[in-house]
């Protein structure tokens, strides 16, 4: 194993004097909410290429967490889907009921979720307070039982059971998420975000 990679059970034991508050957040919030969990420290992952040797190091898959929003930026989601999954925003916004969707801008990520491009995770819903971010979840991960998210940096990833992720810190977060049909086969390449 790569000497910059180490496993823990729980949170990180060492190295925590370098640690974002938002990092450690996430971990306090974790252990209030009484989930298993195990947290892997590696270098920064930027795509989801890196992402797949997380996922192959702590045993979980990782999901595309897209955070979304419409014209106007008013209404804000925060999608899951699968890594390999195609994404057209027409399929999403006609099950939601709303206008077309885009990705939101760095600022509003930073402003509603406190965290920057590159670490979006279903995890920083805990910082949502007004639960402006909607969660939505692509039903092809029904079947997933454990997942692998960063703790709002992307050179730590935790891999929980999806179902405590969505019937534990989620709710304890004041959050629902809503489960959509996504197609797989997204053939029109104008159409893909």
């Amino acid at each position: 194993m790569d000497s910059q990679v180490r496993i823990y059970n729980g949170r990180p034991t060492e190295g925590n004097e370098s640690r974002t508050a938002a990092e450690t957040a996430v971990y306090d919030f974790l252990d209030r909410t009484g989930v298993e969990y195990t947290t892997l420290c590696h270098p920064a992952a930027f795509t989801m290429e890196e992402c797949e040797a997380v996922r192959k190091a702590i045993g979980a898959p990782v999901f595309k967490n897209l955070f979304l929003t419409n014209k106007q930026q008013t209404l804000f989601y925060l999608l899951m889907l699968p890594a390999d999954k195609p994404f057209k925003t027409k399929y999403l916004s006609s099950q939601l009921g709303c206008a077309r969707l885009s990705f939101a801008s760095s600022p509003m990520l930073m402003e509603l979720l406190h965290i920057a491009p590159g670490a979006v995770s279903p995890l920083r819903l805990i910082h949502d307070k007004e639960c402006r971010v909607k969660l939505i979840v692509d039903r092809d991960l029904a079947a997933t039982d454990r997942y692998a998210c960063h703790p709002c940096v992307n050179t730590a990833s935790v891999a929980l059971s999806l179902a405590d992720l969505l019937e534990k810190v989620i709710p304890s977060a004041n959050h629902t998420c809503t489960w959509v049909d996504l197609p797989t086969d997204t053939a029109d390449p104008d159409e893909r975000l």
